[in-house]
């Protein structure tokens, strides 16, 4: 596999070996031993799967406490996918990146804890799954604002009106998030 480092360190695009034909592809999405030899010794325990229309907004979700892990990957469709940096002591704090993953492409993109996490769906019909290192646990769950300006997200919305859930229209600013130490 191939392991590319973003802009902000510890946020990684992993792209598998894919092993293709007239019958279709083949490829790993998780082995354990070659994540730990890139780094990425993961002990994950509930794995997820969500379907969108293109247009919809998830997120920016994260936990504190209980921080989740995500390593995630779209099978069908496609997604603009963002992290913010909510570290406080982190020289990137406060900032974004966002890859676009999609079933095409192929491409997984590693959420370490500590960061708020959404995406924007490109295409109708996309399935995004995900993998995460703690389970859910919505006592512990909060929304930061897609559109809050200290982070300035630039969301591939090109005429889009982006359908967001209640919960992430309430999203909270940097500024007023519970953020980690």
């Amino acid at each position: 596999m191939n392991v590319i480092e973003t802009a902000i360190a510890g946020v990684l695009i992993i792209e598998p070996r894919v092993f293709g034909d007239q019958r279709g592809f083949f490829m790993e999405t998780w082995n354990a031993s070659i994540f730990a030899a890139a780094g990425l010794d993961l002990d994950f325990v509930q794995d997820n799967h969500s379907r969108s229309q293109k247009g919809v907004l998830r997120g920016l979700h994260f936990q504190n406490p209980g921080p989740q892990g995500k390593l995630v990957r779209v099978t069908a469709g496609a997604v603009f996918d963002v992290v913010v940096d909510l570290r406080a002591s982190s020289p990137t704090f406060g900032q974004w990146v966002g890859a676009e993953l999609s079933a095409d492409n192929k491409r997984m993109f590693w959420v370490p804890e500590g960061f708020a996490h959404g995406f924007l769906t490109l295409e109708d019909d996309t399935d995004f799954l995900y993998r995460c290192t703690a389970p859910y646990a919505p006592q512990s769950e909060h929304t930061l604002a897609w559109n809050d300006l200290m982070v300035g997200i630039e969301w591939p919305l090109a005429g889009l009106d982006p359908i967001i859930s209640d919960k992430d229209a309430r999203g909270l600013s940097l500024a007023d998030a519970p953020v980690f130490a």
